[in-house]
């Protein structure tokens, strides 16, 4: 196969995924976008965590609420908890890795507040210890993830939103994360600046 043919497979198979995830989850989008815009009318933020490429997505996600998505718009409270490197490298130091979301969130979580949590495994220990502090401290998660959803599936309960990317390639589930993300993004500022 040639560069050429296989970067077009790579366009072939990230369109696939993305109608495949059309095709099932606008409710679940639609339902987590929901959570969101209740969450920020009521006076609550939304904490995003996620490993690697999932940090990465998480801080995207922070950052289109502080500053802009598409228009202009006042600020919106997201805090992505990825991005202090001096507050992550001293839990991870301290007491481990795996805590590294869970103590921010048991810090700075209230109730009524969202957890973007993003794992393309669903498996990670960091992810999975957020969760489960997100629910000790009343928030209610947003759970972004794919191939069979991993262990965070068996945690997340009726009152949050789990949206599967229909994958098993990481790139493939990072590509429709980021997608899903715009799709929040956009959903929250049509809904809370349509009117102006």
């Amino acid at each position: 196969m040639s560069a050429a043919d296989r970067i077009r497979q790579h366009f072939a198979d990230s369109i696939q995924t993305k109608i495949d995830a059309a095709d099932r989850f606008p409710e679940h989008i639609a339902n987590a976008g929901e959570l969101m815009i209740n969450a920020l009318v009521g006076g609550h933020k939304i904490l995003a965590c996620g490993n690697g490429g999932s940090a990465a997505d998480a801080q995207h996600f922070s950052a289109e609420l502080l500053n802009r998505f598409e228009h202009e718009r006042p600020s919106l409270p997201g805090i992505t908890l990825t991005a202090d490197t001096s507050t992550l490298t001293s839990i991870a130091n301290d007491y481990s890795y795996d805590e590294v979301f869970a103590k921010q969130i048991r810090a700075l979580g209230q109730q009524g507040d969202i957890l973007l949590a993003i794992s393309t495994s669903g498996n990670s220990p960091s992810i999975i210890n957020g969760v489960k502090v997100a629910h000790d401290r009343g928030l209610q998660v947003v759970a972004l993830s794919g191939r069979n959803g991993g262990k965070v599936t068996s945690l997340l309960n009726n009152h949050d939103v789990e949206i599967r990317v229909p994958a098993d390639r990481t790139a493939r589930i990072q590509e429709t994360h980021i997608l899903i993300i715009h799709c929040l993004c956009d959903m929250i500022d049509n809904h809370l600046f349509a009117q102006g």
